[in-house]
């Protein structure tokens, strides 16, 4: 496999080095994802995401997440307050071109209770999230995605906002053009795998997974290991994703 931050290295990370050659070389979602490091670090954020919009709908957090560094046990307990669709990231992003800054406030119900908040809060200022920028991106379908860097780092300045606006555009296109690599995966999961992801995204675990099918816990992180790697996902949490994106389950 190629190594993506060599992609990176032949002139020295700036924005200007996602040229149409380095677009062009991406294939996976991993690619990306080592894109997405370097990017997040040259501007001196240490989260970034990728997520399908929620639109007005309730949709899991977690199912929504395309690519991301967050770690898992705080896709986790956001997943489980089941506001992404209510935050003020989603909604204030959603009504706008433009970038969208803000403090840890933007994962909270836009009408939140105070407890609502609150929690929000103290979960982002868990992990070091003090800040956040977002981008509301679509894709040649018109699909929305939201892109978002957080940290601890000021607000930026207007000429590197821009500078992160068209480097977030063409990372969001490399991405793109994963979807449709990934769909020569449809042929290849079996249908005990689908059946796995499927209970998987409805919030079950592999103890419960494996009592539904009548088979142990262990066949079934096999099976997770085996559709992960054939989705070409870094995780079970992005196998889902990608599952979901592809209309698998």
């Amino acid at each position: 496999m190629r190594d993506p931050d060599k992609m990176l290295m032949q002139q020295g990370w700036s924005p200007d080095v996602l040229t149409t050659a380095n677009i062009e070389a991406v294939q996976t979602e991993y690619e990306v994802l080592h894109l997405m490091r370097r990017c997040a670090a040259h501007f001196n954020f240490s989260h970034f995401l990728v997520s399908r919009h929620p639109g007005s709908g309730q949709h899991r957090f977690s199912e929504r997440l395309l690519v991301s560094n967050w770690p898992a046990d705080l896709v986790r307990k956001y997943d489980s307050a089941e506001i992404f669709h209510l935050s003020r990231l989603a909604l204030e992003a959603g009504a706008t071109k433009l970038p969208v800054h803000g403090g840890t406030a933007l994962l909270a119900p836009a009408d939140g209770g105070g407890e609502e908040v609150r929690a929000a809060i103290a979960l982002a200022d868990g992990y070091g999230l003090d800040r956040f920028t977002a981008f509301l991106l679509h894709s040649t379908a018109a699909d929305p995605y939201l892109m978002v860097f957080a940290g601890t780092r000021p607000p930026l300045e207007r000429p590197e906002l821009a500078d992160l606006y068209y480097t977030s555009v063409q990372l969001f296109e490399c991405l793109e053009k994963t979807f449709s690599t990934g769909t020569a995966s449809r042929e290849k999961l079996s249908s005990r795998e689908i059946e796995c992801l499927r209970w998987a995204a409805a919030g079950k675990s592999s103890d419960e997974i494996g009592i539904i099918l009548g088979i142990s816990a262990y066949t079934v992180s096999s099976y997770f290991k085996s559709a992960t790697r054939k989705l070409q996902a870094v995780n079970r949490m992005q196998a889902i994703a990608c599952a979901l994106r592809l209309k698998l389950i």
